[in-house]
């Protein structure tokens, strides 16, 4: 018996039929571009939507960045794409013999969306899944990355068509799932964990975000969503390393004026050492 079919967690699964199972993702990997070299493919996630996971890929693409690695994001997140418009990108990508060629941001990062290629920006993308999940495989196999240590893949909320494509397409090397305080989401990052462990990808780190507001006054932390759950949802889950995001007025001015990459917090650093050990593995 193969070492697929030992790992595979669908037990009508042959041997022949095997490689084309979702338990077994190396299957379907996807060649990358010929002119792109990127280390280590890191997915950011969520359950659900609303609960700011762009702003977290942004502000993790710019922590590396600051620690001078070499940073990319690909906004998989086609339907909804709000990437370009943090970094305050209003230009179109461009393509040569190569591929298509992404745009960078004021701090070299470079950025791939769909809004990056449509006429305008408020242009709906009104697609079904199977083309959504192919415009995400051409991120990966037409972009020029160059030389990437870190690519970011802002992905669609929950666990349908993008999600799958990018697991199983992709070489994933771990994923940061985003999440907020309210109990209820806890039942929705079970789902976005159990889809990891049924993917074999490693679970990087969980990041609560609007985790609390501080007061200007006394500098109180005010839990407006209630009790965090962060914490017991991570130790359920055997997850190590956690990040907790405030709602900061001043953060939320910097996306909305695209100048995220102005940013001043220290929220994402367990996370982000937990990246440049990954790195050196």
């Amino acid at each position: 018996m193969s070492e697929n079919k030992k790992a595979c967690a669908n037990n009508e699964c042959t041997e022949e039929s095997c490689e084309g199972c979702s338990s077994n993702p190396q299957s379907l990997l996807v060649k990358g571009n010929d002119y792109s070299k990127i280390k280590k493919v890191i997915g950011v996630v969520s359950g659900k939507g609303g609960v700011g996971k762009s702003l977290i890929t942004s502000l993790l693409a710019v922590a590396m960045s600051r620690a001078n690695y070499k940073t990319a994001i690909m906004d998989a997140d086609i339907t909804g794409p709000s990437i370009p418009k943090m970094f305050g990108i209003t230009e179109k990508a461009t393509g040569s013999e190569m591929g298509i060629i992404p745009v960078k941001t004021k701090t070299e990062i470079e950025l791939m969306s769909i809004n990056l290629l449509l006429e305008n920006d408020t242009d709906p993308v009104v697609w079904r899944g199977p083309l959504i999940a192919g415009t995400v495989k051409q991120f990966w196999t037409d972009v020029v990355w160059g030389d990437i240590d870190f690519l970011f893949v802002d992905m669609p909320p929950g666990t349908g068509d993008v999600a799958l494509t990018v697991f199983q397409s992709l070489p994933i090397s771990g994923i940061i799932i985003v999440t907020s305080p309210q109990e209820l989401v806890s039942m929705i990052v079970t789902k976005a964990v159990r889809m990891a462990e049924i993917m074999n990808i490693p679970i990087l780190g969980i990041v609560e975000n609007m985790s609390y507001v501080t007061c200007p006054s006394c500098n109180k932390e005010i839990k407006v969503f209630g009790d965090s759950h962060i914490e017991e949802i991570a130790k359920k889950h055997k997850i190590e390393t956690i990040a907790r995001i405030p709602i900061d007025p001043f953060l939320s001015l910097q996306c909305d004026k695209g100048t995220i990459e102005l940013f001043n917090g220290d929220w994402l650093e367990a996370i982000t050492e937990k990246l440049e050990k990954l790195l050196d593995e």
